[in-house]
């Protein structure tokens, strides 16, 4: 049995909301006249997206990088709707979340991210994610990526708790590796009823 956490970072996509970039490639398809094999192979597959999401670039320079391959001009907020409006919540997850917060544990979000899908979820779809979480250690805004070594770091300062009393769930295994290789206390997720059962094996009653 682990000890029990002072901080839980949860991850943000496929642990509290689910997500399909296939949609996204459909949507920003039918916004810029193109198809959506094309915006997976250019987006997706070329490393674009990463860039978004480590904060090399900005939206307004996906934008313009966007309107100027398809020759097209679409608005922004379109192109911003097209590409985040792919999230469901993940309502067992987001149960926990709100026991946690109901006893007064302290949560914040890790997540390899971008503004657009950020601000997406901030908004009306999903209000508890500032209610539950008001710390938020983000990829493109802290410049590195789950799971280098310095995200962890970098998280760990934000919630001012030193890593080894921080408990991180996500779904992929290597950032749960990079997580425990950072002294955090990790797990990967596989559903909500494991995760209660991890969160339980800790001590932490809620």
């Amino acid at each position: 049995m682990s000890s029990t956490p002072e901080f839980f970072y949860f991850d943000l996509g496929k642990v509290l909301l689910d997500f399909d970039h296939e949609i996204a490639c459909r949507q920003l398809a039918d916004v810029l006249g193109t198809t959506a094999e094309i915006i997976r192979a250019d987006v997706f597959h070329s490393g674009e997206q990463w860039k978004y999401e480590r904060g090399e670039i900005t939206t307004l320079d996906l934008h313009r990088w966007l309107c100027d391959r398809y020759d097209v001009e679409a608005r922004l907020e379109d192109v911003c709707h097209a590409a985040s409006h792919i999230f469901h919540p993940i309502s067992g997850t987001i149960e926990i979340a709100a026991e946690l917060h109901a006893a007064g544990k302290r949560m914040g979000i890790l997540s390899n991210t971008c503004d657009a899908h950020w601000e997406y979820c901030l908004g009306k779809p999903f209000p508890f994610l500032d209610d539950f979480f008001p710390v938020h250690a983000l990829s493109f805004r802290l410049g590195t990526m789950k799971p280098d070594p310095q995200i962890y770091a970098q998280a760990a300062k934000l919630c001012g708790v030193a890593s080894e009393k921080i408990f991180f769930v996500d779904d992929r295994e290597e950032n749960v590796a990079g997580a425990i290789g950072a002294g955090y206390d990790a797990v990967l997720f596989t559903g909500p009823a494991d995760l209660r059962a991890a969160l339980y094996d800790r001590g932490v009653r809620f």
